[in-house]
This record gives structure tokens, C-alpha cells and sequence, in this order.
């Protein structure tokens, strides 16, 4: 079989003595700092919303350090508990070698979750309407991080015979599925349109908890579908059958508590005490 060379990318921009600037820690800076510049022209968009925002550009602005903890934190350890416990177990140090590459979505989203509910239930902030701002801009991380797994060499695809297979560096001679572009195409980009439509011809901002449970839907199904075309960690292999995964296990109940999510939206409002609270003044 015949497949598309790997092109010759250093995962490593540049290096000055031990300290070395990664293509992986970059791309999740730009998620991070694109996806924040995205909430604030959400909030400052006042037809999304009824009425004035009920975030304003100062709590998103100290919400980002809580998203970005809980990305970093939670993705590690989503990945060291659930795709690799011996290997870290056996080797604790590696934990923190995250330039390594190891970070699992579904341990950074709850990171996330739990990050940046916490800093909205502290500042009385609409947590529905905090999960749907920050669940708009994720899909931009997301694309970020597939293009950084792709660079890395990593989360490469079954073998194939398809005119695009590519031939990974580390991955055999055999040509792959670049599983990784498939995600950063469909988690990244189709993501952010759905969304993005959503958001501006739907008026899903108003209706709180809309975006958050589409998000959680779109990521669940796109996952899942990847997963037959992504080579499964080697550690862990196939669960059932030749085609379960763990990535199919994880993703499958993300589809249907989403969908119950966007189902039951005007009932959760009723629950979230903090939506009671007067909308937040626009920072000067």
C-alpha cells in the first residue's frame, strides 16, 4: 500500500537551552485566547440575548483562568485515571510531562464544568448561561488541540487504503486514517457552525442550557463516529467486538444527556437559582 508521507513537522517551534516552545502548548493558548476573544463578542452582542448579557467582559475575563486550569487539570487527569492508570502509576513523574502529549476532552470538560460553575455560582453569575458562552467557543480549542495531536504524531487512525492515508511516523509503514484532521473537521469546524447558527439565528442564547447541550450532543455523535476510523490506545485496545472503544464508552452518554440537556432547558432554569439574579453591568 501507498499513503501520503508525514510532512516534516518539529513538534517543537523553537528551543533556547531547556526551554523549548511547543506547536501543542500553543495550540492551546491560541484555543484559549480565541475562544475568549469569541464569549466576549458574544456578550457584547446584545440581539443574543434578553436583554444585557448576564456576564460581562470582567468575569469572563477571570473566568478564563478557571477554564484554563480545569482543561490542563482535568485532561491529564482524565487521561492518567482512565486510558493509562499503571503506566503512571509505575512512573508518577510522567504525570507532569504533559508536552508528551496525554490529555483526555471528557476529563477536560468536566475540568472545565466544574471550574468555571464553581466561579459563576461565587460571582451569582447564570451558570446555564456561563456553560452556553463557554460551550460556544470550545469547539474553537478543540480544532486547536486536533491540529496539535496531528503535529504530535498522535491519536493516528486505523490502517487504510484510502488515496489520503498518511503514513505516520511512529505509527508502522502502513498508511492511517489522519483521525486527528477528522476530529479538528468535524469537533472544530462543523461544531463551531452548528453552533454558531445556533447562536445567532436561533436565538439559542436565550433559551440558557440550549448551547451547552447541543455542544455536549454534536461532540458526543462526532466522537463516535471518528472512533471507527481512529486506532484506539494501544493500552487499552478494542472493548468488545472489534470496533467498542474507550472513546465510544466515554462518548455515547454524552449524546443522550446532551439531548435531555436541550430537552429539558426551560425546566433547568427553573433550578438554577443564580438566574434570579439582575443582569451584570457592562464593564466600563
Amino acid at each position: 500500500m501507498t499513503g501520503i508521507p508525514f510532512p516534516d513537522i518539529d513538534p517543537v517551534i523553537i528551543q533556547i537551552g531547556p526551554l523549548a516552545i511547543r506547536w501543542y502548548a500553543l495550540a492551546y493558548i491560541a484555543g484559549l485566547t480565541l475562544g475568549w476573544r469569541y464569549i466576549i463578542r458574544l456578550i457584547n452582542t446584545p440581539r443574543l440575548w434578553n436583554g444585557p448579557a448576564p456576564i460581562n467582559q470582567l468575569q469572563i475575563d477571570d473566568a478564563l483562568l478557571w477554564a484554563a486550569l480545569g482543561v490542563i487539570l482535568g485532561g491529564r487527569l482524565g487521561y492518567v485515571l482512565v486510558y493509562d492508570p499503571m503506566q503512571y502509576l509505575a512512573h508518577p513523574w510522567e504525570i507532569f510531562a504533559v508536552w508528551h502529549g496525554g490529555m483526555s476532552f471528557h476529563g477536560g470538560a468536566l475540568g472545565t464544568l466544574i471550574g468555571v460553575g464553581l466561579y459563576a455560582r461565587k460571582q451569582g453569575i447564570p451558570i446555564l448561561s456561563m456553560f452556553d458562552v463557554v460551550s460556544a467557543a470550545a469547539a474553537i480549542g478543540l480544532f486547536f488541540g486536533r491540529i496539535a495531536n496531528f503535529i504530535n504524531s498522535e491519536l493516528w487512525g486505523r490502517t487504510t487504503d484510502v488515496p489520503w492515508g498518511m503514513i505516520f511516523p511512529n505509527g508502522g509503514p502502513e498508511p492511517r486514517h489522519p483521525s486527528q484532521l477528522y476530529e479538528a473537521a468535524l469537533e472544530g469546524i462543523l461544531l463551531f457552525i452548528v453552533l454558531r447558527i445556533l447562536t445567532h439565528h436561533f436565538d439559542a442564547l436565550k433559551r440558557p442550557g440550549t448551547i451547552w447541550g447541543t455542544f455536549i450532543t454534536g461532540f458526543g455523535a462526532a466522537r463516535v463516529f471518528v472512533e471507527f476510523f481512529r486506532q484506539p490506545d494501544i493500552q487499552l485496545g478494542y472493548l468488545y467486538g472489534g470496533w467498542l472503544t474507550m472513546g465510544m464508552v466515554l462518548s455515547i452518554p454524552m449524546i443522550v444527556v446532551g439531548l435531555l440537556i436541550v430537552w429539558k432547558a426551560p425546566a433547568l432554569v427553573r433550578f438554577d437559582k443564580t438566574a434570579k439574579t439582575s443582569p451584570a453591568k457592562k464593564k466600563a
